[in-house]
């Protein structure tokens, strides 16, 4: 689904107005994906389709804010994650770009206690099978798509990207706790 489908999908305008609720409220907001895209379209950065579908295990790299970010400096300043998507947010007005990729030149952003990823961290093989069965489609031929035998065959990465998971939401407790 996008963002932009209120049509097929009404229920995106009460979870708009929930997110912007919240962010007016300074509540820590964090989205993964459609997440960050709802936040950014909120904070009004433009959602659109990206010049790649990006679907697969693709390094992602920090950017220099990323890096000096109290949130993002945690991780690596590159690392593998996985993606699927095949629409990309703008930094919204205001806010900071925390990663970039070869596929896709906005995938983190934060804005004071809003923050959201493209990428994805917290999917498992299973999230990933149920995306291969119900997804299929969307796996075309492209520079940033990957088959369904090569997203399964990096086991080993899951947990990388738990611990990379874990370390970040940790941080993000630690410093929005304060």
């Amino acid at each position: 689904m996008n963002i932009y489908e209120h049509d097929k999908y009404p229920w995106l305008m009460t979870e708009k107005e929930f997110i912007r609720q919240a962010i007016e409220s300074n509540k820590v907001v964090f989205g993964i994906c459609l997440g960050a895209q709802l936040i950014a379209d909120v904070l009004g950065g433009k959602v659109h389709r990206n010049d790649h579908r990006e679907i697969g295990w693709f390094p992602v790299k920090l950017t220099d804010e990323g890096v000096a970010s109290r949130i993002f400096g945690v991780l690596p300043d590159s690392f593998v994650a996985i993606h699927w998507h095949g629409d990309t947010f703008e930094i919204p007005p205001g806010a900071m770009r925390m990663a970039k990729s070869a596929g896709c030149k906005n995938q983190a952003f934060m804005k004071g206690k809003a923050i959201g990823l493209q990428f994805h961290l917290e999917s498992s093989v299973d999230s990933i099978d149920h995306l291969i069965q119900n997804c299929v489609d969307e796996l075309t031929d492209g520079r940033f798509v990957q088959s369904p035998k090569e997203l399964l065959s990096h086991l080993d990465r899951f947990q990388e990207l738990k611990a990379l998971m874990e370390l970040f939401l940790d941080n993000m407790e630690t410093v929005f706790g304060q």
